[in-house]
C-alpha cells in the first residue's frame, strides 16, 4: 500500500516539475506568428519577377466572370487529355462517376445531382474558362479544387472533359452498366481497362 502512493506521488510530481500537464498549452500561446497569418503569411511575388516556363502557374483568375472569358492555354495534346483523364478518375469519379454524368456513389447521397458532364451544355455551350473556373470557385455542390490541383491539371480535366470524356464514358456504360440489374458494377474500375 505505501508502494502504491509513492508511485501516485511521483506520477503527480515529475509532470509538475516539466510543466507537463495535459491543460498546459504554453507552446500553442506564444507570441511568435503562426505560418501563413499576418499581412506578411502570404507573401506576393517579387516585382518583376517572371514565373520559371516549367512551373505549374497561371494568371490569377478572381472570379467566375473572369474564368468564363479566359482562353484554354494547354494544348488538348493526347498527353495532356491522358493526365486529365488520370486526374478524372481519381478526384471527379466519386461524384460525376466514370460515365461524367453526375451518378457517382457520393453523387447519389447528394440532394442537389452534379452536372451531367456529357450533356451538350457542359460539351458545346459553356466555355472551357468556365469549366475550369467552377474547378477552382467551386459552385452549390462542388468544393473548389484550386488548392488540390495545380492550374495546369486543372486545364488537362477540361481537355478530357471536353475532348476525351464522351468516348471513354461510352465505352465505360458499355462494360459497367447492367441494364437488367439497374446498376453500375465497379469490379473493374476505369474505361479503358
Amino acid at each position: 500500500m505505501k508502494n502504491l502512493r509513492w508511485v501516485a506521488v511521483t506520477a503527480l510530481l515529475v509532470p509538475s516539475l516539466a510543466m507537463a500537464w495535459p491543460w498546459s498549452t504554453d507552446m500553442m500561446d506564444q507570441i511568435s506568428i503562426k505560418p501563413q497569418h499576418g499581412p506578411m503569411g502570404v507573401r506576393p511575388f517579387p516585382e518583376h519577377s517572371v514565373p520559371v516556363p516549367s512551373t505549374k502557374t497561371s494568371t490569377r483568375i478572381v472570379d467566375m466572370d473572369e474564368a468564363d472569358a479566359t482562353k484554354n492555354p494547354v494544348a488538348a495534346t493526347p498527353e495532356s487529355i491522358h493526365n486529365g483523364m488520370k486526374l478524372f478518375e481519381i478526384i471527379c469519379t466519386p461524384c460525376h462517376n466514370y460515365s461524367g454524368k453526375g451518378d457517382g456513389p457520393v453523387g447519389m447521397k447528394l440532394t442537389l445531382q452534379p452536372f451531367d458532364l456529357t450533356s451538350d451544355r457542359i460539351q458545346h455551350e459553356v466555355t472551357e474558362g468556365h469549366i475550369f473556373g467552377y474547378m477552382t470557385f467551386g459552385g452549390a455542390i462542388m468544393p473548389s479544387y484550386a488548392n488540390d490541383l495545380y492550374p495546369n491539371e486543372r486545364w488537362d480535366i477540361v481537355n478530357f472533359v471536353r475532348h476525351g470524356l464522351l468516348p471513354y464514358s461510352q465505352n465505360w456504360l458499355k462494360t459497367h452498366y447492367s441494364a437488367d440489374k439497374g446498376h453500375y458494377d465497379y469490379t473493374n474500375k476505369g474505361g479503358n481497362q
